[in-house]
């Protein structure tokens, strides 16, 4: 497939290479590397307590010796359900280094969700936050679950339940090392990252050590000066792909310092840049819409650089922080990425003045993108016109986990298509134009409509529901939900919406529920979400008037 690179001229312009060599090898040898470049400089930050790469370092050989004990081997699955703590940290490439496979497990999951995801990944163990050990020990029966191991912020329970494992246990005295394990960085999967679809199945992308490793060189080297990573704000999740890289396996990578915080709350983040001044802070939009006008946001130049991603960056965002920072080196970025790249295969330059909004800039280096016609998905579109963006690199994952079929639409001659609407600029920036049809961004996750529908469905009252994505000042977009309810019948929109939040993570609940006597469909009688959408956005700009 023939196609232009002018994106290459840009890396010329900023002092860069587009073609660059990366040597894969297994992700957590990243760890021990910076132990020994760095022993004594900081490598997680935690409400105060500090852990130094030589001590990190120790802890992750403690802890594989213990999993090793446990009955860990090679290609095992490990699922970890927690949220930003040094023990995930530890836990990852623990794991990782006796060729287990970690599984994110995202802590917000309600029963049903983590059940689906342990069978499907056939996780043999998993390490859960104490406080959510209820939820798996309801499920556990019905999984393949050999082990399960707590941690916790407040130190070890005085009644640990039965069956359980403390995890601080497992490095907090000297074991015996665990055999080596021999790992191909390109064969060997080291995570499955489970993302959804259009169709609403959960899939696991399959992303191997050289997957994830490759991605954090990528991520180091396109980020010139050091000074910029020196200490980065992890309050993204570290179950999330877009943590996971940019966040530890970048800070690890370099010899930098994280500091982990569970959970974004404004007030507590601008305290943070206020006090430990974190050069590089990559978010989500609402993170950054949150922050601009909060009355304790007073330093905002403490952070070199402000990184957006995960979900579309509203252009006036972009504009009024980078007003903000005029006269100071400070600057606000974009990327792209997507679960099956690892996830970053788009960013804009921080290099140089080469930063255009709205677009999420130059693919990455080593990786090339097209935009390829939708019908067929071999005709390269002209400079300019939409199509649907693919990407090929050494980040794109090996395919899903069990799910040939799927793996075959979206792995095509090495070219992994990503269902979005893109195009490109002449200087070789891409501009994502929509994303695959009816998915939900909200806040930086993605929601499947169909998904929440079947919980909706479930409810005895209602007849018909379809959900839709529906724009929203704050999250970008908001889940509401369209019903039709059984004949006399009644129902209120909090009784909806308090039915799916105990059946699913409160991100996925609708937040808004219309009551409606039918639904648009088509000839053949499917739901047409899109002329829901369409009215929500008319509605909006008929009140804007």
């Amino acid at each position: 497939m023939d196609f232009p690179r002018p994106y290459v001229k840009a890396y010329a312009e900023g002092g860069l290479d587009w073609n660059l060599k990366i040597d894969p090898r297994p992700l957590h040898t990243l760890v021990f590397e910076s132990a020994k470049k760095y022993p004594e400089k900081t490598a997680m930050i935690f409400y105060g307590h500090k852990v130094t790469y030589a001590q990190l370092a120790a802890c992750v050989s403690r802890a594989a010796s213990a999993f090793y004990d446990l009955g860990l081997r090679k290609g095992d699955r490990v699922s970890i359900m927690l949220p930003n703590c040094p023990d995930f940290v530890i836990a990852y490439y623990a794991v990782l280094s006796l060729g287990g496979i970690v599984v994110n497990t995202n802590p917000m999951y309600v029963e049903r969700e983590i059940e689906h995801q342990v069978n499907d990944s056939g996780s043999v163990m998993i390490l859960v936050y104490a406080d959510l050990y209820p939820r798996v020990k309801n499920i556990r029966d019905h999984t393949p679950l050999k082990k399960v191991i707590l941690t916790g912020f407040m130190g070890k329970p005085e009644n640990l339940p039965d069956d359980t494992l403390w995890f601080p246990d497992f490095y907090s005295a000297d074991r015996q090392p665990a055999p080596p394990v021999e790992i191909d960085p390109l064969e060997d999967l080291a995570v499955l990252q489970y993302t959804g679809g259009t169709t609403g199945v959960s899939k696991g992308a399959m992303l191997t050590h050289a997957n994830l490793y490759s991605n954090a060189m990528q991520t180091d080297y396109f980020f010139v000066g050091e000074e910029k990573k020196e200490l980065i704000l992890t309050v993204l999740p570290l179950f999330h792909v877009y943590g996971m890289s940019c966040c530890m396996n970048l800070a690890v990578a370099g010899g930098k310092t994280m500091i982990l915080v569970p959970r974004f709350l404004p007030e507590e983040i601008c305290q943070i840049i206020s006090d430990l001044k974190p050069t590089f802070f990559p978010g989500v939009p609402t993170m950054f819409v949150a922050l601009r006008h909060h009355p304790a946001f007073k330093d905002p130049h403490n952070v070199m650089v402000y990184n957006s991603g995960a979900a579309p960056l509203p252009v006036e965002v972009w504009h009024s922080y980078n007003k903000l920072f005029e006269g100071t080196d400070t600057v606000m970025g974009e990327g792209y990425g997507l679960s099956e790249a690892s996830p970053v295969t788009h960013s804009n330059p921080i290099f140089s003045d080469l930063r255009k909004p709205g677009s999420i800039g130059l693919p990455y280096p080593a990786t090339d993108a097209a935009v390829v016609d939708v019908e067929t998905g071999t005709r390269v579109m002209p400079v300019g016109e939409v199509g649907e963006l693919i990407v090929k690199g050494p980040q794109v994952m090996k395919g899903y986990w069990n799910m040939p079929d799927q793996t075959a639409k979206t792995l095509r001659d090495g070219w992994l298509y990503t269902g979005d609407m893109a195009r490109m600029d002449e200087d070789g920036y891409f501009y994502i134009v929509d994303r695959k049809k009816d998915m939900i961004l909200a806040g930086g996750y993605n929601i499947y409509p169909r998904e929440v529908e079947e919980v909706i469905f479930s409810h005895p009252k209602v007849q018909e529901a379809v959900v839709a994505g529906v724009p929203d000042a704050y999250r970008g977009e908001t889940v509401k939900a369209y019903i039709v309810l059984k004949e006399g019948e009644t129902a209120t929109e909090q009784e909806i919406i308090d039915f799916c939040r105990e059946r699913m993570a409160a991100y996925k609940a609708p937040k808004k529920v219309e009551f409606r006597q039918e639904l648009p469909k088509s000839a053949v009688g499917k739901l047409l979400r899109r002329i829901l959408v369409d009215e929500e956005k008319k509605k909006m700009g008929e009140n804007s008037k």
